[in-house]
């Protein structure tokens, strides 16, 4: 038997493998989280005073949810809801509550990942009370504001000999990861940002870095839409005196102040989006930029002045939704999607993008087919909003909201229940809920 060389046929048979691991290769997955940053703290919003170039590329070139909510406006129970993939009556896991259940955290997204063999990485602000945490993770920096009040909160982690804001360090950790990244497997990476989260044990609250002390400095922020006496009055008195109202206080309640604040607060969303830039330049210099999905997201909403209350917790729209963008550079279907999407889609999303079945008791959707098909109608007709610490300074509350109506009431103290026709009142201004439609 004579063998016949033919050249073409050893250069199809070699190429075999390589074409077949290029097709079947699983992409790198960029999770980012901000703190505290409303849903229209961004230009893709229609926000025109503040500078998010980066997020807004993202969004224009990828997939912007522009009705992303969280389930429960707080970051300790909002966090554990993206972890877990599961509402806060689930996991039970808030403030002033024991760590999060072993049950539960053997479901968090970094240990599936891990499980599936992605190098999993996670630097920041974890905010989840877990028992033993790095051992999800192949790589690990949990991180907050620090102790100490003024700058010094912002200000007192290194790289080198010089201290740094935090927004700086999870940056230039998270570019040193994926420099660091094997190439022979895959990598989940979060970063999760402290900014633009106000620092409570300051005077000051807000704090960024010296390349952004010019910026807004010569604009006028707009007084809030719903800043008057009117809308304050309005809300039960526990509320009014409750921390919303502290905090209002400590930021918003002088004109000055509350220019100085917002200003401080935009910057502090810039320097992130600053850092996004400096990630998606070192993708670009691994050659991974083309098979790394990138998901930016806020852990809740935030009053800035709305009713004369700061912060959130409370379950009006500006508390509970989010800033959402998914970049898939695979796919090349930019779409700005009407559907309600929440926090705990993002886990059971990001693990579809994988190719890893999600486990059964995620409940929260995949959200890929809106990448994948544009703006096309969602199964979902409502979505679940509560938030049920029971602290008295912060008023427990729950509700449902659909596309055009919302519910909500306040669950430990004695309130009027409300009602909103979103359709005709996006501002949440008149409560029907003494005299609903009928």
């Amino acid at each position: 038997m004579r063998f016949i060389f033919n050249r073409n046929w050893f250069i199809i048979f070699y190429l075999i493998p390589t074409l077949l691991f290029a097709q079947t290769k699983k992409p790198n997955i960029i999770f980012i989280l901000t703190d505290d940053q409303r849903w229209d703290a961004l230009g893709i919003a229609g926000n025109k005073i503040i500078q998010t170039p980066q997020i807004d590329t993202l969004a224009t070139s990828g997939t912007y949810f522009k009705n992303a909510f969280s389930t429960t406006p707080i970051c300790a129970a909002s966090r554990a809801s993206i972890l877990t993939g599961l509402y806060e009556r689930t996991h039970g896991y808030t403030f002033q509550k024991p760590k999060l259940r072993a049950p539960y955290a053997e479901m968090i997204y970094p240990k599936i990942f891990k499980d599936h063999g992605y190098h999993v990485g996670f630097f920041g602000k974890l905010g989840v009370v877990m028992n033993n945490p790095s051992q999800y993770f192949n790589e690990s920096d949990f991180y907050d504001r620090g102790g100490e009040a003024e700058k010094q909160g912002y200000f007192y982690k290194k790289i080198g000999n010089d201290t740094v804001h935090l927004t700086r360090y999870s940056g230039y950790q998270a570019q040193n990861f994926i420099k660091n990244a094997p190439t022979d497997k895959p990598f989940c990476l979060s970063i999760s940002f402290s900014a633009p989260h106000g620092h409570d044990n300051s005077i000051a609250q807000y704090f960024w870095q010296e390349k952004s002390d010019s910026l807004y400095k010569n604009i006028v922020i707009p007084e809030p839409i719903l800043g008057n006496d009117s809308f304050f009055n309005k809300l039960p008195i526990p509320v009014q005196e409750g921390f919303n109202r502290t905090r209002w206080k400590w930021r918003f309640d002088t004109p000055e102040k509350y220019q100085n604040m917002v200003k401080g607060y935009y910057r502090m969303i810039t320097e992130i989006d600053d850092e996004i830039g400096l990630i998606r330049k070192q993708l670009k210099a691994q050659g991974i930029e083309d098979n790394t999905i990138i998901i930016v997201m806020g852990d809740n909403g935030y009053f800035l002045g709305d009713r004369q209350l700061a912060d959130k917790w409370l379950m009006y729209d500006v508390s509970i939704r989010v800033p959402l963008i998914i970049y898939d550079p695979r796919i090349h279907k930019p779409a700005a999607i009407d559907a309600m999407v929440l926090n705990i889609d993002i886990t059971k999303t990001m693990l579809e993008i994988a190719g890893i079945t999600a486990p059964k008791k995620y409940q929260g959707q995949d959200l890929m087919p809106f990448v994948e098909k544009g703006n096309i109608p969602s199964n979902r007709k409502s979505i679940l909003i509560e938030h049920l610490w029971k602290l008295p300074e912060i008023p427990s509350s729950e509700g449902i909201r659909s596309a055009n109506w919302k519910y909500f009431r306040y669950r430990l103290i004695s309130a009027p229940e409300e009602l909103y026709d979103l359709k005709s009142d996006p501002l949440e201004k008149n409560n029907l809920a003494a005299n609903p439609p009928i």
